[in-house]
């Protein structure tokens, strides 16, 4: 067995439900996945479900990419080391697609725009029947740093960037997702249209700047389109212990948490109000991936 390439993204949160008004942001989180192409069978159990790699092959192929010399699609197989908690809402799907992605590119010493990995994600998740929007917002983030606001009814998924930024400074806050059970089911697209104000709501504050009232006026309303009463009150109670921000993100059932870090005290209060309704490993700490000022792009 040989490794043949190999890519590497991360998971990311909702800051805008793409489903709610058309327009999705999601934001780069710290959660690493890497995920090897292989010759042969790896002797590990590949967790992958909802086969979204083979759709990625598929997507592949149908774009008129290469395979790497001397494989048909059948022949490629997998090896996957992911700190993404799977159906949490936390895009562990794009982030496995754009990381499979990205390895056929090392595989066969093809280069990819971002935009175009962000296209092929989209069609092999859409492909895959993970996503109901295409998760165009979801791959980006998976695949840069910082977020950006798509339109996921555009022509092309250049024209679809509506606005981008950097990120919070990870060093000003504290990323709390509290994991719980992963979901049985996605909601429907139509579920999301009387909510649809609500969405506006959180749109609005994005484009003026207030990621964190986007993310949660936007978990909040994902709570009622799923009913999700649990969620909405593991939300509520963190912001009595010192949350700034907080709200489900995707279609849940992850509730993500945001804390300013200078105030440690309080995210060990929530992780120890949440430690009485799920296991310790269910409890995440991370951060932001957010563009450093030598990063972002010049206009």
């Amino acid at each position: 067995m040989a490794v043949i390439g190999t890519g590497q993204a991360h998971g990311a949160c909702s800051l805008l439900h793409a489903a709610g008004t058309g327009y999705g942001a999601s934001i780069a989180l710290d959660l690493p996945i890497i995920v090897k192409a292989l010759d042969r069978p790896s002797k590990r159990q590949l967790e992958d479900s909802d086969d979204v790699l083979p759709a990625v092959v598929d997507a592949w192929v149908s774009n008129g990419l290469a395979l790497p010399e001397g494989l048909e699609a059948n022949d490629i197989h997998w090896a996957v080391a992911s700190k993404i908690p799977k159906n949490r809402g936390l895009k562990s799907s794009a982030a496995l697609s754009v990381a499979g992605i990205k390895a056929l590119c090392e595989a066969t010493n093809t280069d990819l725009s971002d935009f175009e990995i962000v296209s092929l994600s989209s069609q092999a998740q859409m492909n895959a029947g993970v996503s109901i929007t295409g998760s165009i917002d979801d791959s980006w983030a998976c695949l840069t740093k910082g977020w950006r606001l798509i339109n996921a009814n555009a022509e092309d998924i250049e024209s679809g960037v509506v606005m981008s930024g950097p990120g919070p400074n990870p060093d000003d806050w504290i990323v709390l997702i509290a994991a719980r059970d992963e979901r049985k089911a996605r909601p429907e697209l139509e579920n999301f249209a009387p909510l649809f104000q609500e969405f506006e709501k959180a749109l609005i504050a994005l484009q003026q700047g207030e990621l964190l009232n986007c993310l949660t006026i936007n978990g909040r309303a994902v709570c009622s389109v799923t009913n999700d009463l649990q969620g909405r009150k593991i939300a509520n109670d963190a912001f009595i212990n010192g949350a700034r921000a907080s709200g489900v993100t995707g279609s849940g059932p992850a509730v993500v948490i945001i804390i300013p870090s200078l105030v440690r005290s309080s995210a060990e209060r929530i992780k120890s109000a949440l430690s009485r309704l799920m296991s310790s490993d269910q409890i995440i700490e991370t951060k932001f991936l957010s563009l450093d000022t030598d990063e972002l792009e010049i206009e």
